[in-house]
Protein backbone atom coordinates (compact mmCIF):
# COMPACT_ATOMS: atom_id res chain seq x y z
CA UNK A 1 0.00 0.00 0.00
CA UNK A 2 1.21 3.49 -0.88
CA UNK A 3 -0.41 6.47 0.80
CA UNK A 4 0.91 9.96 0.00
CA UNK A 5 -0.66 13.19 1.22
CA UNK A 6 0.62 16.59 0.09
CA UNK A 7 -0.10 20.11 1.26
CA UNK A 8 0.80 23.22 -0.71
CA UNK A 9 -0.12 26.88 -0.11
CA UNK A 10 -0.50 27.55 -3.84
CA UNK A 11 -2.55 24.76 -5.35
CA UNK A 12 -2.73 26.48 -8.75
CA UNK A 13 1.05 26.77 -9.07
CA UNK A 14 1.55 23.18 -7.97
CA UNK A 15 -1.12 21.95 -10.38
CA UNK A 16 0.39 23.91 -13.27
CA UNK A 17 3.83 22.41 -12.57
CA UNK A 18 2.35 18.92 -12.22
CA UNK A 19 0.47 19.31 -15.50
CA UNK A 20 3.69 20.48 -17.12
CA UNK A 21 5.56 17.41 -15.88
CA UNK A 22 2.82 15.14 -17.21
CA UNK A 23 2.80 16.90 -20.58
CA UNK A 24 6.60 16.69 -20.80
CA UNK A 25 6.32 12.93 -20.11
CA UNK A 26 8.82 13.34 -17.31
CA UNK A 27 7.98 10.11 -15.46
CA UNK A 28 7.92 7.83 -18.48
CA UNK A 29 11.16 9.31 -19.84
CA UNK A 30 12.87 8.61 -16.51
CA UNK A 31 11.51 5.07 -16.55
CA UNK A 32 12.82 4.66 -20.11
CA UNK A 33 16.25 5.86 -18.87
CA UNK A 34 16.28 8.95 -21.08
CA UNK A 35 19.52 10.81 -20.22
CA UNK A 36 18.32 14.09 -21.78
CA UNK A 37 15.79 14.82 -19.00
CA UNK A 38 18.22 17.02 -17.01
CA UNK A 39 19.71 18.95 -19.90
CA UNK A 40 22.86 18.68 -22.02
CA UNK A 41 25.32 19.41 -19.19
CA UNK A 42 24.05 16.37 -17.25
CA UNK A 43 23.62 14.02 -20.20
CA UNK A 44 26.99 12.24 -20.09
CA UNK A 45 26.58 11.43 -16.38
CA UNK A 46 22.91 10.50 -16.71
CA UNK A 47 23.71 7.93 -19.42
CA UNK A 48 25.52 5.79 -16.88
CA UNK A 49 23.34 6.42 -13.81
CA UNK A 50 19.77 5.36 -14.66
CA UNK A 51 19.70 1.58 -14.22
CA UNK A 52 18.15 2.02 -10.75
CA UNK A 53 14.76 2.39 -12.43
CA UNK A 54 14.61 -1.36 -13.24
CA UNK A 55 16.36 -2.86 -10.20
CA UNK A 56 13.18 -4.43 -8.83
CA UNK A 57 13.53 -6.90 -11.71
CA UNK A 58 17.24 -6.97 -12.54
CA UNK A 59 18.34 -7.60 -8.94
CA UNK A 60 16.03 -10.59 -8.50
CA UNK A 61 18.88 -13.10 -9.10
CA UNK A 62 20.56 -11.92 -5.90
CA UNK A 63 17.79 -13.33 -3.70
CA UNK A 64 18.77 -16.95 -4.32
CA UNK A 65 22.51 -16.26 -4.59
CA UNK A 66 22.64 -14.50 -1.24
CA UNK A 67 20.37 -17.08 0.36
CA UNK A 68 22.65 -19.93 -0.70
CA UNK A 69 25.75 -18.13 0.58
CA UNK A 70 24.08 -17.33 3.90
CA UNK A 71 23.26 -21.02 4.42
CA UNK A 72 26.84 -22.04 3.55
CA UNK A 73 28.28 -19.56 6.01
CA UNK A 74 25.83 -20.56 8.73
CA UNK A 75 26.94 -24.18 8.34
CA UNK A 76 30.47 -22.97 9.15
CA UNK A 77 29.24 -21.20 12.30
CA UNK A 78 29.41 -17.70 10.79
CA UNK A 79 26.36 -15.69 11.75
CA UNK A 80 27.55 -12.21 12.80
CA UNK A 81 27.42 -9.84 9.81
CA UNK A 82 29.62 -6.74 9.77
CA UNK A 83 29.38 -4.18 6.98
CA UNK A 84 32.42 -2.06 6.15
CA UNK A 85 31.17 0.70 3.87
CA UNK A 86 30.41 4.39 3.63
CA UNK A 87 27.44 6.44 2.42
CA UNK A 88 25.46 4.63 -0.23
CA UNK A 89 27.21 1.39 0.67
CA UNK A 90 26.06 1.45 4.30
CA UNK A 91 22.96 3.59 4.80
CA UNK A 92 20.54 1.42 2.79
CA UNK A 93 21.55 -1.90 4.42
CA UNK A 94 21.36 -0.26 7.82
CA UNK A 95 17.74 0.81 7.33
CA UNK A 96 16.76 -2.44 5.56
CA UNK A 97 18.03 -4.52 8.49
CA UNK A 98 16.57 -2.17 11.10
CA UNK A 99 13.18 -2.39 9.40
CA UNK A 100 13.44 -6.19 9.23
CA UNK A 101 14.49 -6.44 12.85
CA UNK A 102 17.75 -8.29 12.12
CA UNK A 103 21.21 -7.51 13.44
CA UNK A 104 23.79 -5.82 11.23
CA UNK A 105 26.95 -4.21 12.59
CA UNK A 106 27.73 -1.19 10.44
CA UNK A 107 31.33 0.02 10.59
CA UNK A 108 31.26 3.32 8.72
CA UNK A 109 33.89 5.17 10.70
CA UNK A 110 37.64 5.65 10.90
CA UNK A 111 37.44 6.50 14.63
CA UNK A 112 40.00 4.16 16.28
CA UNK A 113 37.92 3.15 19.29
CA UNK A 114 34.94 2.32 17.10
CA UNK A 115 37.07 0.21 14.74
CA UNK A 116 38.73 -1.59 17.65
CA UNK A 117 35.34 -2.32 19.21
CA UNK A 118 34.08 -3.89 15.99
CA UNK A 119 37.20 -6.04 15.64
CA UNK A 120 36.75 -7.37 19.18
CA UNK A 121 33.12 -8.38 18.69
CA UNK A 122 32.62 -12.10 17.84
CA UNK A 123 35.50 -12.13 15.35
CA UNK A 124 35.49 -15.92 14.96
CA UNK A 125 31.80 -15.83 13.93
CA UNK A 126 32.00 -12.73 11.73
CA UNK A 127 31.09 -12.37 8.08
CA UNK A 128 32.66 -9.09 6.97
CA UNK A 129 31.07 -7.49 3.92
CA UNK A 130 33.53 -5.02 2.39
CA UNK A 131 31.47 -2.70 0.22
CA UNK A 132 32.84 0.03 -2.06
CA UNK A 133 31.56 1.10 -5.47
CA UNK A 134 34.81 2.71 -6.56
CA UNK A 135 36.92 0.09 -4.83
CA UNK A 136 39.14 2.85 -3.51
CA UNK A 137 37.21 4.35 -0.59
CA UNK A 138 39.96 4.98 1.96
CA UNK A 139 37.82 4.35 5.05
CA UNK A 140 36.60 1.01 3.68
CA UNK A 141 40.05 -0.03 2.49
CA UNK A 142 41.44 0.74 5.96
CA UNK A 143 38.69 -1.26 7.68
CA UNK A 144 39.31 -4.21 5.33
CA UNK A 145 43.03 -4.16 6.13
CA UNK A 146 42.28 -4.11 9.87
CA UNK A 147 39.96 -7.11 9.58
CA UNK A 148 42.39 -9.06 7.40
CA UNK A 149 45.09 -8.63 10.04
CA UNK A 150 42.71 -9.51 12.87
CA UNK A 151 41.62 -12.73 11.15
CA UNK A 152 45.20 -13.71 10.33
CA UNK A 153 46.39 -12.95 13.88
CA UNK A 154 43.59 -15.16 15.25
CA UNK A 155 44.52 -18.03 12.95
CA UNK A 156 41.57 -17.63 10.58
CA UNK A 157 41.76 -17.46 6.79
CA UNK A 158 40.30 -14.06 5.77
CA UNK A 159 38.89 -15.69 2.61
CA UNK A 160 36.56 -17.73 4.82
CA UNK A 161 35.09 -14.58 6.38
CA UNK A 162 35.22 -11.71 3.87
CA UNK A 163 32.62 -11.01 1.18
CA UNK A 164 33.17 -8.12 -1.24
CA UNK A 165 30.65 -5.93 -3.06
CA UNK A 166 32.04 -3.57 -5.68
CA UNK A 167 31.70 -2.44 -9.28
CA UNK A 168 33.18 -4.74 -11.94
CA UNK A 169 36.74 -3.84 -12.82
CA UNK A 170 37.39 -1.75 -9.70
CA UNK A 171 40.72 -2.06 -7.86
CA UNK A 172 38.88 -3.88 -5.07
CA UNK A 173 37.41 -6.34 -7.57
CA UNK A 174 40.90 -7.32 -8.74
CA UNK A 175 42.41 -7.52 -5.23
CA UNK A 176 39.49 -9.47 -3.78
CA UNK A 177 39.44 -11.95 -6.66
CA UNK A 178 43.16 -12.59 -6.30
CA UNK A 179 42.73 -13.08 -2.54
CA UNK A 180 40.01 -15.69 -3.09
CA UNK A 181 37.17 -13.68 -1.58
CA UNK A 182 33.55 -14.13 -2.65
CA UNK A 183 32.83 -11.11 -4.87
CA UNK A 184 29.45 -9.65 -5.83
CA UNK A 185 29.72 -7.23 -8.75
CA UNK A 186 27.03 -4.56 -8.71
CA UNK A 187 25.44 -2.78 -11.66
CA UNK A 188 27.98 -0.05 -12.57
CA UNK A 189 25.24 2.10 -14.09
CA UNK A 190 23.74 2.93 -10.69
CA UNK A 191 25.16 5.71 -8.50
CA UNK A 192 25.95 5.01 -4.86
CA UNK A 193 23.00 6.80 -3.30
CA UNK A 194 20.57 5.09 -5.72
CA UNK A 195 22.02 1.64 -5.01
CA UNK A 196 19.69 0.42 -2.24
CA UNK A 197 18.22 -2.31 -4.46
CA UNK A 198 21.55 -3.38 -5.97
CA UNK A 199 24.08 -5.77 -4.46
CA UNK A 200 25.24 -2.92 -2.21
CA UNK A 201 21.93 -2.91 -0.37
CA UNK A 202 20.87 -6.52 -0.82
CA UNK A 203 23.99 -8.60 -0.12
CA UNK A 204 24.72 -7.45 3.45
CA UNK A 205 21.01 -7.25 4.25
CA UNK A 206 20.30 -10.74 2.93
CA UNK A 207 23.29 -12.24 4.71
CA UNK A 208 22.03 -10.67 7.93
CA UNK A 209 18.63 -12.33 7.45
CA UNK A 210 16.43 -9.60 5.95
CA UNK A 211 13.82 -10.72 3.41
CA UNK A 212 15.33 -9.05 0.37
CA UNK A 213 12.87 -10.80 -1.94
CA UNK A 214 9.96 -9.04 -0.23
CA UNK A 215 11.87 -5.75 -0.45
CA UNK A 216 12.17 -6.11 -4.23
CA UNK A 217 8.53 -7.17 -4.51
CA UNK A 218 7.31 -4.02 -2.75
CA UNK A 219 9.36 -1.90 -5.16
CA UNK A 220 8.08 -3.85 -8.15
CA UNK A 221 4.47 -3.29 -7.08
CA UNK A 222 4.84 0.49 -7.50
CA UNK A 223 7.36 0.58 -10.33
CA UNK A 224 4.86 0.84 -13.18
CA UNK A 225 2.85 3.59 -11.47
CA UNK A 226 5.97 5.68 -10.78
CA UNK A 227 7.03 5.75 -14.43
CA UNK A 228 3.57 6.55 -15.80
CA UNK A 229 2.64 10.09 -16.85
CA UNK A 230 -0.41 10.50 -14.64
CA UNK A 231 -1.30 13.27 -12.21
CA UNK A 232 -1.83 10.76 -9.39
CA UNK A 233 1.70 9.33 -9.72
CA UNK A 234 2.94 9.63 -6.09
CA UNK A 235 6.61 10.15 -6.97
CA UNK A 236 5.78 12.74 -9.61
CA UNK A 237 3.57 14.62 -7.17
CA UNK A 238 6.21 14.54 -4.43
CA UNK A 239 9.00 15.61 -6.78
CA UNK A 240 6.96 18.48 -8.21
CA UNK A 241 6.07 19.65 -4.70
CA UNK A 242 9.75 19.71 -3.72
CA UNK A 243 10.64 21.62 -6.87
CA UNK A 244 7.83 24.18 -6.54
CA UNK A 245 8.64 24.75 -2.86
CA UNK A 246 12.31 25.26 -3.69
CA UNK A 247 11.39 28.02 -6.11
CA UNK A 248 9.88 29.79 -3.09
CA UNK A 249 13.16 29.47 -1.10
CA UNK A 250 11.70 26.59 0.88
CA UNK A 251 14.94 24.62 0.92
CA UNK A 252 14.84 22.54 4.13
CA UNK A 253 13.21 19.09 4.26
CA UNK A 254 12.40 18.16 7.87
CA UNK A 255 12.04 14.37 8.09
CA UNK A 256 10.40 12.55 11.01
CA UNK A 257 10.17 8.76 10.80
CA UNK A 258 7.16 7.61 12.76
CA UNK A 259 8.02 3.99 11.94
CA UNK A 260 11.28 4.30 13.95
CA UNK A 261 13.11 2.43 11.17
CA UNK A 262 15.74 5.10 10.55
CA UNK A 263 14.85 5.63 6.91
CA UNK A 264 15.47 9.35 7.41
CA UNK A 265 19.25 8.82 7.36
CA UNK A 266 18.97 7.11 3.95
CA UNK A 267 16.68 9.85 2.60
CA UNK A 268 19.14 12.41 3.98
CA UNK A 269 21.97 11.24 1.72
CA UNK A 270 19.72 10.83 -1.30
CA UNK A 271 18.35 14.37 -1.03
CA UNK A 272 21.52 16.19 0.05
CA UNK A 273 23.93 14.68 -2.49
CA UNK A 274 21.42 14.75 -5.33
CA UNK A 275 20.27 18.36 -4.97
CA UNK A 276 22.98 20.27 -3.07
CA UNK A 277 25.09 21.89 -5.77
CA UNK A 278 25.48 25.08 -7.82
CA UNK A 279 24.41 27.06 -4.75
CA UNK A 280 20.99 25.37 -4.85
CA UNK A 281 19.27 22.40 -3.32
CA UNK A 282 17.27 20.93 -0.47
CA UNK A 283 18.79 20.39 2.97
CA UNK A 284 17.38 17.31 4.75
CA UNK A 285 16.96 17.72 8.52
CA UNK A 286 16.34 14.42 10.30
CA UNK A 287 14.46 14.89 13.59
CA UNK A 288 13.74 12.23 16.24
CA UNK A 289 10.49 10.31 16.42
CA UNK A 290 9.38 12.31 19.43
CA UNK A 291 9.06 15.35 17.16
CA UNK A 292 7.12 13.48 14.47
CA UNK A 293 3.94 15.37 15.30
CA UNK A 294 5.19 18.81 16.34
CA UNK A 295 8.16 19.16 13.95
CA UNK A 296 9.67 21.69 16.30
CA UNK A 297 10.85 24.11 15.10
CA UNK A 298 8.64 24.55 12.04
CA UNK A 299 10.03 27.37 9.91
CA UNK A 300 8.79 29.19 6.86
CA UNK A 301 11.58 27.74 4.71
CA UNK A 302 10.89 24.09 5.64
CA UNK A 303 8.91 21.30 4.04
CA UNK A 304 7.68 18.88 6.69
CA UNK A 305 7.51 15.17 5.91
CA UNK A 306 6.05 12.50 8.14
CA UNK A 307 7.19 8.98 7.24
CA UNK A 308 4.44 6.58 8.17
CA UNK A 309 1.94 9.38 8.70
CA UNK A 310 -1.62 9.43 7.40
CA UNK A 311 -2.09 13.19 7.02
CA UNK A 312 0.15 16.05 5.90
CA UNK A 313 1.24 17.86 9.10
CA UNK A 314 0.70 21.53 9.78
CA UNK A 315 3.58 23.60 8.48
CA UNK A 316 4.53 27.27 8.74
CA UNK A 317 5.54 27.25 5.07
CA UNK A 318 2.38 25.42 4.03
CA UNK A 319 4.37 22.72 2.22
CA UNK A 320 4.07 19.29 3.87
CA UNK A 321 4.05 15.58 3.09
CA UNK A 322 2.88 12.39 4.75
CA UNK A 323 4.15 9.22 3.12
CA UNK A 324 3.28 5.66 4.14
CA UNK A 325 4.61 2.72 2.10
CA UNK A 326 6.59 -0.47 2.51
CA UNK A 327 10.33 0.13 2.47
CA UNK A 328 11.16 -1.08 -1.06
CA UNK A 329 8.33 0.99 -2.51
CA UNK A 330 9.31 4.00 -0.44
CA UNK A 331 12.90 3.84 -1.65
CA UNK A 332 11.83 3.82 -5.29
CA UNK A 333 9.33 6.62 -4.67
CA UNK A 334 11.98 8.86 -3.10
CA UNK A 335 14.57 8.10 -5.79
CA UNK A 336 12.10 9.00 -8.52
CA UNK A 337 10.80 12.07 -6.70
CA UNK A 338 14.29 13.46 -6.13
CA UNK A 339 15.32 13.22 -9.79
CA UNK A 340 12.03 14.90 -10.72
CA UNK A 341 12.77 17.67 -8.22
CA UNK A 342 16.27 17.98 -9.67
CA UNK A 343 14.82 18.60 -13.11
CA UNK A 344 12.59 21.38 -11.76
CA UNK A 345 15.37 22.94 -9.67
CA UNK A 346 17.79 22.83 -12.60
CA UNK A 347 20.59 20.58 -11.31
CA UNK A 348 22.14 17.24 -12.23
CA UNK A 349 20.93 14.82 -9.54
CA UNK A 350 23.61 12.23 -10.31
CA UNK A 351 26.89 14.06 -9.66
CA UNK A 352 28.54 15.18 -6.40
CA UNK A 353 31.18 17.71 -7.42
CA UNK A 354 32.02 18.90 -3.90
CA UNK A 355 32.50 15.53 -2.17
CA UNK A 356 35.96 15.04 -3.65
CA UNK A 357 37.26 18.40 -2.38
CA UNK A 358 37.22 17.31 1.27
CA UNK A 359 38.86 13.99 0.34
CA UNK A 360 41.69 15.83 -1.43
CA UNK A 361 42.22 18.13 1.55
CA UNK A 362 42.34 15.12 3.88
CA UNK A 363 44.79 13.27 1.64
CA UNK A 364 47.03 16.34 1.48
CA UNK A 365 47.27 16.42 5.27
CA UNK A 366 47.94 12.67 5.45
CA UNK A 367 50.67 12.96 2.82
CA UNK A 368 52.34 15.83 4.65
CA UNK A 369 51.29 18.30 1.98
CA UNK A 370 49.62 20.70 4.38
CA UNK A 371 50.40 22.10 7.79
CA UNK A 372 48.22 20.88 10.68
CA UNK A 373 46.04 23.71 11.97
CA UNK A 374 47.11 25.53 15.13
CA UNK A 375 44.43 26.16 17.81
CA UNK A 376 43.42 29.73 18.55
CA UNK A 377 43.41 28.92 22.26
CA UNK A 378 42.82 26.07 24.71
CA UNK A 379 40.44 25.94 27.64
CA UNK A 380 39.60 23.10 30.05
CA UNK A 381 41.53 20.60 27.94
CA UNK A 382 39.70 21.65 24.75
CA UNK A 383 41.57 23.09 21.76
CA UNK A 384 39.55 25.70 19.86
CA UNK A 385 39.96 26.42 16.13
CA UNK A 386 38.26 29.11 14.03
CA UNK A 387 37.06 31.01 17.10
CA UNK A 388 35.43 34.41 17.12
CA UNK A 389 36.13 35.12 20.78
CA UNK A 390 38.60 34.31 23.53
CA UNK A 391 36.59 31.75 25.52
CA UNK A 392 34.59 28.66 24.50
CA UNK A 393 31.36 30.26 25.69
CA UNK A 394 32.02 33.43 23.71
CA UNK A 395 33.07 31.52 20.59
CA UNK A 396 29.88 29.42 20.71
CA UNK A 397 27.64 32.45 21.28
CA UNK A 398 29.18 34.22 18.30
CA UNK A 399 28.93 31.15 16.09
CA UNK A 400 25.23 30.67 16.87
CA UNK A 401 24.63 34.39 16.39
CA UNK A 402 25.94 33.96 12.82
CA UNK A 403 22.97 31.72 11.90
CA UNK A 404 20.62 33.60 9.56
CA UNK A 405 17.28 33.59 11.40
CA UNK A 406 15.31 33.75 8.14
CA UNK A 407 17.01 31.14 5.93
CA UNK A 408 20.07 29.77 7.75
CA UNK A 409 20.82 26.51 9.50
CA UNK A 410 23.35 25.08 11.94
CA UNK A 411 25.20 21.82 11.26
CA UNK A 412 26.71 19.96 14.22
CA UNK A 413 29.42 17.53 13.06
CA UNK A 414 30.80 15.09 15.63
CA UNK A 415 33.88 12.93 14.90
CA UNK A 416 33.57 10.57 17.88
CA UNK A 417 32.56 6.96 18.52
CA UNK A 418 28.85 7.17 17.69
CA UNK A 419 28.01 3.99 19.55
CA UNK A 420 29.55 5.10 22.84
CA UNK A 421 28.42 8.72 22.65
CA UNK A 422 25.07 8.24 20.90
CA UNK A 423 23.17 10.29 23.49
CA UNK A 424 25.15 13.41 22.55
CA UNK A 425 22.92 13.65 19.47
CA UNK A 426 20.31 15.12 21.84
CA UNK A 427 22.05 18.49 21.50
CA UNK A 428 20.44 18.81 18.06
CA UNK A 429 17.05 19.28 19.64
CA UNK A 430 18.39 21.62 22.33
CA UNK A 431 19.96 23.87 19.70
CA UNK A 432 16.93 23.72 17.40
CA UNK A 433 14.71 24.86 20.26
CA UNK A 434 16.99 27.69 21.34
CA UNK A 435 17.75 28.93 17.81
CA UNK A 436 14.29 28.41 16.33
CA UNK A 437 16.08 27.29 13.16
CA UNK A 438 16.74 23.91 11.48
CA UNK A 439 19.72 22.08 12.99
CA UNK A 440 21.36 19.01 11.48
CA UNK A 441 23.50 16.49 13.35
CA UNK A 442 26.08 14.32 11.60
CA UNK A 443 28.57 11.73 12.82
CA UNK A 444 31.92 12.12 11.10
CA UNK A 445 33.22 10.85 8.77
CA UNK A 446 29.83 9.25 7.97
CA UNK A 447 28.17 12.55 7.02
CA UNK A 448 30.99 13.39 4.56
CA UNK A 449 29.44 10.76 2.28
CA UNK A 450 25.96 12.21 2.82
CA UNK A 451 25.24 15.85 3.69
CA UNK A 452 28.86 16.82 3.06
CA UNK A 453 28.02 17.59 -0.58
CA UNK A 454 25.20 19.97 0.37
CA UNK A 455 27.21 21.80 3.03
CA UNK A 456 29.78 22.86 0.45
CA UNK A 457 27.78 22.96 -2.77
CA UNK A 458 24.22 23.79 -1.70
CA UNK A 459 22.53 26.98 -0.60
CA UNK A 460 25.31 28.96 1.14
CA UNK A 461 23.55 29.66 4.43
CA UNK A 462 25.06 27.12 6.81
CA UNK A 463 27.05 27.61 10.03
CA UNK A 464 29.18 24.71 11.27
CA UNK A 465 30.21 23.33 14.65
CA UNK A 466 32.80 20.54 14.57
CA UNK A 467 33.55 18.42 17.63
CA UNK A 468 36.55 16.12 17.50
CA UNK A 469 38.39 14.21 20.19
CA UNK A 470 41.44 12.16 21.02
CA UNK A 471 40.87 8.41 20.88
CA UNK A 472 41.35 6.35 24.01
CA UNK A 473 44.00 4.48 22.03
CA UNK A 474 45.11 4.89 18.42
CA UNK A 475 45.08 1.99 15.96
CA UNK A 476 47.45 1.31 13.08
CA UNK A 477 46.15 0.83 9.55
CA UNK A 478 48.00 -2.27 8.33
CA UNK A 479 50.17 -1.57 5.31
CA UNK A 480 49.69 2.20 5.58
CA UNK A 481 51.91 4.93 7.00
CA UNK A 482 48.97 6.60 8.77
CA UNK A 483 46.86 5.44 11.70
CA UNK A 484 43.10 5.53 12.09
CA UNK A 485 43.55 8.42 14.53
CA UNK A 486 45.59 10.57 12.15
CA UNK A 487 43.18 9.66 9.36
CA UNK A 488 40.03 10.86 11.13
CA UNK A 489 41.83 14.00 12.33
CA UNK A 490 42.82 14.77 8.73
CA UNK A 491 39.23 14.21 7.58
CA UNK A 492 37.87 16.72 10.09
CA UNK A 493 40.59 19.30 9.45
CA UNK A 494 40.34 18.87 5.68
CA UNK A 495 36.58 19.31 5.63
CA UNK A 496 36.79 22.38 7.87
CA UNK A 497 39.38 23.92 5.55
CA UNK A 498 37.19 23.36 2.48
CA UNK A 499 34.13 24.79 4.23
CA UNK A 500 36.10 27.90 5.16
CA UNK A 501 37.34 28.18 1.56
CA UNK A 502 33.65 28.28 0.59
CA UNK A 503 33.06 31.13 3.05
CA UNK A 504 31.24 28.99 5.65
CA UNK A 505 31.79 29.81 9.36
CA UNK A 506 33.36 26.81 11.13
CA UNK A 507 34.18 26.43 14.83
CA UNK A 508 36.08 23.30 15.85
CA UNK A 509 36.35 22.04 19.43
CA UNK A 510 38.92 19.26 19.92
CA UNK A 511 38.56 17.37 23.19
CA UNK A 512 41.79 16.10 24.72
CA UNK A 513 39.73 13.89 27.03
CA UNK A 514 36.37 13.05 25.48
CA UNK A 515 34.78 11.75 28.68
CA UNK A 516 35.53 14.99 30.51
CA UNK A 517 35.14 17.35 27.56
CA UNK A 518 31.70 16.33 26.25
CA UNK A 519 29.80 17.41 29.39
CA UNK A 520 31.61 20.75 29.20
CA UNK A 521 30.54 21.21 25.59
CA UNK A 522 26.99 20.07 26.30
CA UNK A 523 26.69 22.60 29.12
CA UNK A 524 28.10 25.36 26.91
CA UNK A 525 25.48 24.58 24.24
CA UNK A 526 22.56 24.66 26.66
CA UNK A 527 19.99 27.46 26.58
CA UNK A 528 21.19 28.85 29.93
CA UNK A 529 24.74 29.27 28.64
CA UNK A 530 23.52 30.95 25.44
CA UNK A 531 21.15 33.37 27.19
Amino acid sequence: MVDVHLATPSHDEFQDALDGAVTARLASRIGAQDPTVWGPDAESESKIRLSWTSLAETSRHLVDEVGVLRAELADKGLDHVVLCGMGGSSLAPEVICHTAGVELTVLDSSQPDMVRGALADRLERSIVVVSSKSGGTVETDSQRRAYEKAFADAGHDPADHIVVVTDPGSPLDAEATEAGYRVFRADPHVGGRYSALTAFGLVPSGLAGADIGALLESAEQVQQALFTDEADNPALRLGVLLGVANHHRVDKLVIADQTRHGVGDWIEQLVAESTGKLGKGILPVVVPFENAINFNPSTADSILVSIGGDAAPASESGFAVALDAELGAQMLIWETAIVVAGQLIGINPFDQPDVESAKKASRALLDGGGEPPIPDFSESGIDVYGADGTTIAEALRNLLAAVDLDHGYLAVQVYLDRLVHADFADVREVLAQSLGRPVTFGWGPRFLHSTGQYHKGGTPNGVFLQITGAAAEDLAVPGREFTFGTFIDSQAAGDAAVLRDHGRPVLRLHLGDVTQGLPTVRAALGPEAQA
